[in-house]
């Protein structure tokens, strides 16, 4: 017979004590509740039937210009629309100067699809710590490994130790909550590094008024299946740098030449474009946006509130700067182990309440393992205690 540890009767208690605080928000859970998915709504079906009957289904079409108008009037930038997330980051990465042999600081707490693309490029990941407040890229710790390893040559930095030129900072805003970008920014200026913002998961998101992901050089949105927003997959590039943006197209379809029947290209370039059929499930979604991130918002209070009595759990809020989208509700299991974590989600998940761990860290990742790293301690913390519970905008919330 194995023993049962006092942490682990303590974890089952915990676990216990959240799945009571979830059900008394969404309700029971007869039928297992997913973790974040989409909402069509709206007008999605006109929108689709509409290329399907004039046969303007995909990479070509008003649906294409549309998304594109939306979301530079919703950014207050330059959108180009991309097939997905990922290849938006690749353009982004490859515009910000980044370089075959360059080290990027990346957040070792975040999705693989922010690093994979730093490969492609054939640079090398340089991870870095997280905040405890923002989950994203913390500036202090930043701003103090940077004045330990770095020094600049010219106008560029470099790693000291690697004699390797250190050219981007790469942000993530986390679930929603935007990182401390004016530290982050000032960190980077000061270093002659560019900032690329990975906005995957903040659309919708503020920081101080502004939307996430127009503020550093560059920035980077996803529309796949579990964002707020969806196209089927999809993504854009996003900046306010009028060049850029034309790069950015010019980049994201294969480079072709203006000309009614030439097929001309002038480098290597991509086929990123995004499909007509794509862009008009996401006009569709972006006129809902709105209403999606209020009820966002009050299923967020809902649970805040909720799990407040519980002793030993945190609700993760956005910071003060931030107007969050509240893409994903995260809670904080203080202290917890990993083993302690998984007894928690598998309570949470055999109640029929889909709840996941945070991303395993980056830097344990076989293909990340020669990379260069600083000192982990709060993204370790983090990857041990920080869970997310069900977040869809369609959930709702009892009385």
């Amino acid at each position: 017979m194995v023993a049962i540890s006092n942490e682990t009767r303590a974890a089952a208690g915990i676990g216990a004590q959240l799945v009571t605080a979830v059900e008394s928000v969404i309700g029971p859970a007869p039928n297992f509740v997913a973790l974040h998915e989409p909402e069509f709504a709206g007008r999605e079906w006109e929108y689709v039937k509409d290329c399907i009957d004039t046969g303007w289904v995909s990479s070509v079409g008003s649906y294409v210009d549309r998304i594109e108008m939306m979301l530079e009037e919703l950014m207050q930038a330059k959108a180009v629309a991309c097939v997905n997330g990922t290849a938006a980051l690749h353009i982004c990465y490859t515009l910000a100067g980044i370089a075959a042999g360059d080290e990027v600081l990346v957040p070792s707490l975040t999705f693989v699809a922010t690093v994979n693309p730093i490969h492609y490029i054939g640079a090398i990941p340089h991870f870095v710590d997280s905040s405890p407040v923002t989950l994203g890229v913390d500036a202090g710790a930043l701003k103090a490994y940077l004045d330990e390893i770095a020094e600049l040559r010219g106008d560029r930095c470099f790693n000291r130790a690697t004699n390797r030129p250190i050219s981007a900072l790469v942000v993530t805003h986390i679930f929603g909550h935007a990182a401390d970008m004016d530290a982050l920014v000032e960190v980077a200026g000061r270093w002659n590094i560019v900032v690329v913002e990975d906005a995957a998961e903040a659309l919708g998101t503020s920081y101080k008024g502004r939307p996430a992901g127009s503020i550093g050089k560059i920035a980077a949105l996803s529309f796949n299946g579990n964002k707020i927003v969806t196209t089927g997959g999809g993504g854009a590039i996003v900046t306010t740098d009028q060049v850029l943006a034309q790069r950015a197209k010019h980049l994201t379809t294969t480079a072709k030449l203006p000309h009614r029947w030439r097929f001309d290209h002038d480098e290597v370039a991509y086929n990123y474009r995004m499909p007509n059929l794509n862009a008009a499930l996401g006009c569709a979604q972006l006129e809902r946006l709105g209403d999606a991130i209020a009820r966002k918002a009050r299923l967020a209070e809902a649970y805040r509130a909720a799990i407040a009595p519980i002793e030993g759990v945190s609700f993760v809020d956005a910071p003060d700067f931030s107007q969050s989208n509240h893409w994903l509700n995260a809670l904080t299991l203080d202290g917890a182990t990993l083993e302690d974590r998984d007894v928690v989600l598998g309570l949470l998940n055999d109640a029929n309440y889909m709840s996941r761990p945070i991303w395993t860290l980056c830097h344990r990742l076989p293909m990340n393992a020669s990379s260069p790293s600083a000192p982990l301690p709060l993204a370790t913390r983090l990857e041990c205690e920080v869970i997310n519970i069900p977040s869809s905008a369609q959930l709702s919330v009892l009385p």
